[in-house]
């Protein structure tokens, strides 16, 4: 499932974590910003930085209402 997949195997991060994390974040305007506060939450991306762009577009995705976890 979608939800389970993992995204940043460094730090153990989740797709439903990510999606969660952003979810709590009352900004939805920059992509960018949305980033840095679901990097604050659950430090993905903060390890080999080799998770970066999937992070990016799932958030872009779950912006856009594209999400379906």
């Amino acid at each position: 499932m979608k939800e389970n997949y993992m995204v940043c195997n460094c730090k153990q991060v989740s797709y439903a974590a990510i999606a969660d994390a952003l979810h709590r974040n009352k900004n939805f305007s920059d992509v960018l910003e949305a980033f840095e506060d679901v990097k604050a939450v659950t430090h993905c991306s903060t390890g080999c930085g080799g998770c970066h762009d999937k992070v990016l577009d799932i958030i872009s995705d779950i912006l856009m209402g594209h999400d379906q976890a």
